[in-house]
């Protein structure tokens, strides 16, 4: 398993794995994720790959994109309230469901904090929603820690 920057022919192969992740998320959660699938969401893939803050990696086995994330360069200058923050945001994260305990997550996650690191980044964030249970428990075994939490009173 290779671990590495996509490149712009394997973008549909990713996209593929963003509808698996946009189908969890609206069957999750169906009043803030559109179900189904979406021109906007399969274009919005060849925009993230021309920005120079956000960056995709792939996990590649025997020539198959198996797992991706979507790194995003966050950069919030000091104000009255706070300092600045700047760090790296995990935007996207998904390995596919064939491919699923079979280090691939934890590759990539070695492989973000390596470029973290490179880049002099001092930390790495991520947000999940609440309900996805398996994906909590993987990034808590991956060392990521619960720092802020948002909440919600529906009324």
């Amino acid at each position: 398993m290779n671990v590495r920057f996509a490149r712009d022919n394997e973008l549909d192969d990713i996209n593929r794995l963003r509808k698996v992740v946009s189908d969890i998320h609206s069957a999750g959660i169906p009043e803030v994720f559109k179900a189904g699938p979406r021109n906007e969401l399969w274009d919005l893939i060849y925009e993230i790959q021309k920005d120079p803050e956000k960056e995709i990696i792939v996990a590649e086995e025997n020539g198959e994109i198996c797992g991706y994330a979507i790194l995003h360069h966050i950069n919030k200058p000091e104000n009255a309230f706070r300092y600045e923050q700047d760090y790296l945001d995990i935007d996207e994260f998904a390995v596919d469901s064939a491919h699923r305990r079979q280090g691939i997550a934890s590759a990539l996650v070695a492989f973000i904090r390596e470029y973290a690191r490179d880049k002099g980044f001092h930390r790495i964030e991520l947000n999940m929603w609440e309900f996805n249970q398996s994906a909590l428990a993987f990034y808590e075994a991956a060392g990521f820690k619960t720092y802020r939490r948002y909440m919600e009173m529906k009324v």
